[in-house]
């Protein structure tokens, strides 16, 4: 009976992994056209029971987690191993092969929804509790994930010996960074229904705590 029931569970793993070859595509190509709806589409999830949730697409987690692996997959391709990888002192110590550095990867860009969604909490003056804080949360990471493809695209042109590819790699990451701080002014503004200039405060201010959590993980890490 445990035989079959493993047979079970394997045949529903296959074809989970197997249509993440359909809505991968689709959920990014969702994220890029229409970030905000897409947004929106995932706070309306949350409503649904959980075996309802996110039928047409890729959770967000998973998408920001999928997203990851495949440009450390084009990382490797192109440009080859990582330093960090190869690197056997400080944070390279912690990271000792592929699996473990995407997944470090994954928690520095995941704090990027959680700052943003611990702002939009607390401009609510709503208690900060997982309750009020997994629904924007959640719809962060759709638009975190191709923050992270621009922002990993711009790193592997960067490594790149061709002039070209630096100056690329450059405009590559001053256009992700202006397109992630203009969707995050616009969400702030429809979720407090405030002013762009005033969602641009909480933007800005989120950011910031991003950035310096970014770095203080860093810190501690090495």
């Amino acid at each position: 009976m445990n035989f079959f029931n493993l047979l079970k569970s394997l045949d529903e793993l296959l074809y989970e992994v197997m249509s993440w070859l359909i809505f991968y595509p689709v959920t990014l190509w969702r994220a890029l056209t229409r970030p905000l709806q897409m947004m929106d589409y995932s706070d309306a999830e949350q409503d649904d029971p959980a075996e309802r949730q996110y039928t047409d697409t890729l959770s967000p987690p998973l998408f920001l987690l999928l997203t990851l692996v495949i440009s450390h997959a084009v990382e490797l391709s192109t440009v080859g191993e990582s330093a960090v990888v190869l690197d056997k002192t400080g944070i390279g110590g912690l990271v000792n092969d592929d699996s473990t550095y995407v997944l470090m990867r994954a928690a520095f860009f995941s704090l990027f929804p959680l700052v943003m969604a611990a702002r939009l909490v607390q401009a609510r003056h709503v208690k900060l509790d997982r309750a009020p804080l997994k629904a924007p949360f959640y719809s962060q990471c759709y638009v975190a994930a191709p923050f992270a493809l621009m922002v990993s695209g711009s790193g592997i042109l960067l490594q790149l010996h061709p002039l070209g590819a630096g100056i690329a790699g450059l405009a590559l990451l001053a256009f992700a960074l202006l397109w992630f701080g203009s969707l995050q002014i616009l969400w702030f503004a429809q979720h407090l229904r405030v002013s762009r200039w005033r969602a641009a405060l909480h933007a800005s201010r989120a950011m910031i705590e991003a950035l310096i959590a970014f770095i203080v993980f860093s810190l501690i890490v090495v």
